[in-house]
C-alpha cells in the first residue's frame, strides 16, 4: 500500500526536518523527488544521502519562494529533472513572531508571502500539467496554530488557516479531473528547534499532549505519504491533524 513508483513529487522546504522526513518517506516508497529550499548544501546532502539507497530518484531544485516568480519556475525545473509530477508538496515556510501591537507590516507580508501566496503560486503553475493528465496530489503543511491560533504568531496563524481555506476552494475546481487538495496540520514537532528547550520545559510541553510525546517529522511524513498515494484517491479539501490530541478539531 502506498507505494508511488513512477511518480515524481516536489516537496518545498526539504532542507529541514519536516521537509527531508517527507521527502525520505515519498522517496522510500519508490517515488522519484524533487528536492527545493535555499540552503543548497542541505538539499546536496540530502539528495546524496537519497542516492546512495536508490540512484537517480532525487533532484536538487533550489528556489527563494519571496520571489513571487520562482514558483512557475520551480514545478518547470521539477519536472525537467524528474518528470511530470504527481505530487506537490508545500512545506516551506517560516516565522517572524511578535505582539500584534509590535508587528510591522512587513513582518505581516513576509510571511503571508511565504507560507501562503508561495503555496497558492505553486499549486496554480502545479495545476496546469495534473488538469491535462487528470491526475495529481496537492498537500500543503498547516499548523494546529493555524486552527488554534497562538499568542504572537498573527501573521503565520492567518496563513495557515488561510492554506486550510485555499485548499477547499481549490480541491472543487480540480476535482472532476482527478485531482486532491489536502492539508496536513501538525502539533508541536520535535526539531532543532525544540532541541533548544530544556528538560522541564519539554515535559510540560508533552504534559499538554493527550498522546504524551512530541510529534516527529516522520509521523508528518506518514500522513503525507497517505495524502499523496492512490488509496486517498477519494479524499479531498480535508485536513489531516497530526497533533497527538494536543487540539480535537
Amino acid at each position: 500500500m502506498f507505494r508511488l513508483d513512477g511518480k515524481t513529487a516536489l516537496v518545498t522546504g526539504a532542507s529541514g526536518g519536516i521537509g527531508a522526513a517527507i521527502a525520505r518517506t515519498l522517496h522510500a516508497q519508490g517515488a522519484v523527488v524533487a528536492l527545493s529550499g535555499t540552503r543548497r548544501e542541505a538539499l546536496d546532502a540530502l539528495a546524496a544521502e537519497l542516492d546512495a539507497v536508490s540512484p537517480g530518484r532525487a533532484h536538487v531544485c533550489p528556489a527563494d519562494l519571496r520571489d513571487p516568480a520562482a514558483a512557475d519556475a520551480l514545478v518547470a525545473a521539477a519536472e525537467a529533472a524528474g518528470g511530470p509530477l504527481w505530487a506537490l508538496v508545500n512545506n516551506a515556510g517560516f516565522t517572524r513572531d511578535m505582539l500584534a501591537l509590535r508587528m510591522k507590516d512587513e513582518d505581516w507580508q513576509a510571511v503571508l508571502d511565504v507560507d501562503l501566496s508561495a503555496p497558492f503560486r505553486l499549486a496554480r503553475a502545479a495545476m496546469k500539467g495534473m488538469l491535462k493528465r487528470r491526475a495529481g496530489r496537492i498537500v500543503s503543511i498547516s499548523s494546529i496554530v493555524g486552527h488554534t491560533g497562538n499568542p504572537g504568531q498573527a501573521n503565520y496563524a492567518a496563513a495557515k488557516a488561510g492554506l486550510a481555506g485555499m485548499s477547499k476552494a481549490l480541491a472543487q475546481e480540480v476535482a472532476s479531473r482527478g485531482i486532491t487538495v489536502n492539508v496536513v496540520a501538525p502539533g508541536f514537532i520535535a526539531t532543532p528547534m525544540t532541541d533548544d528547550l530544556s528538560d522541564a520545559q519539554r515535559v510540560k510541553l508533552a504534559e499538554r499532549i493527550p498522546l504524551g510525546r512530541l510529534g516527529q517529522p516522520a509521523d508528518v511524513a506518514a500522513a503525507v505519504l497517505y495524502l499523496a498515494s492512490d488509496e486517498a484517491g477519494w479524499v479531498t479539501g480535508t485536513t489531516l491533524h497530526v497533533n497527538g490530541g494536543m487540539a480535537m478539531v
